[in-house]
């Protein structure tokens, strides 16, 4: 068997300002993503200056995506990820796109995304053995459980396949951090509100910057994922803050 029941590991704390206990975070959450889908894509070419495309592309391409690979894109959203990954697989490849949002699966949909389905990364509705790549994009910090959630990863990965989860981390340095934490949590959600006229998403993109700067440390999501048997985990580090983790679901005899 590839899983193994461990204590659960949540990615952050209990964030009272936005939900009063875990049992209500799963729904209060995919309703605020629900009624910010249709402007989600904006908020992210202003949050990135238009390069998160770019960036995303050339972290897939680090992580050894080829055509033809089977790719389940986990809490992918509006299918940023998805769909860059369908053009590196091309039409001899698989691409899946995972989302618990009905609203941001149907943006993916519109982008272009050919297969989607709606579900939680820590119960992936796949066989075993499914997939050559599982990938998140900026979305670990929205999931419950992070051993349930890597546990599902390496049981859903075909022998040799790999993970590559791209995440924001806090910056160490406490002036960066500043920075970063005024441009989130100020400005993003107040041009949010000015042109997108949503209130909803701007409370998302405040949740958006609290779940980081409350987020686990990198060495506990790389120890999570050692413990559930994922090898050679590793963190590489763009920017001081774009964290790329990666593993593989290595085969034994027995």
């Amino acid at each position: 068997m590839k899983t193994q029941n461990k204590e659960q590991v949540a990615p952050h704390p209990v964030l009272p300002e936005y939900y009063g206990d875990e049992s209500e975070r799963r729904g209060r959450v995919d309703g605020m993503f629900d009624s910010s889908a249709a402007h989600y894509d904006w908020i992210n070419s202003i949050m990135s200056f238009g390069s998160g495309e770019l960036y995303r592309r050339q972290a897939l391409e680090r992580s050894g995506l080829e055509p033809g690979m089977w790719v389940l894109d986990v809490g992918s959203g509006t299918g940023v990820v998805a769909h860059l990954a369908q053009g590196i697989v091309q039409d001899k490849g698989l691409v899946v796109a995972l989302d618990p949002s009905a609203g941001m699966l149907g943006e993916a949909k519109t982008r272009g995304v050919s297969n989607i389905a709606q579900g939680l990364g820590e119960r992936l509705p796949f066989p075993d053995d499914t997939f050559d790549r599982v990938t998140m994009g900026f979305a670990l910090r929205h999931v419950a459980d992070l051993h349930a959630l890597f546990s599902e990863y390496r049981r859903v990965l075909k022998p040799g396949g790999k993970i590559l989860l791209l995440e924001i981390t806090r910056p160490e340095n406490a002036f960066f951090k500043g920075g970063l934490k005024f441009y989130m949590k100020g400005v993003v959600p107040t041009l949010t509100r000015l042109f997108r006229r949503s209130s909803e998403a701007q409370e998302l993109m405040r949740y958006y910057w609290d779940t980081i700067e409350q987020c686990v440390s990198p060495s506990i999501i790389l120890a999570t994922m050692e413990e559930v048997g994922l090898q050679l985990p590793r963190r590489h580090v763009v920017m001081g803050m774009f964290s790329e983790y990666s593993g593989s679901e290595i085969k034994t005899n027995g």
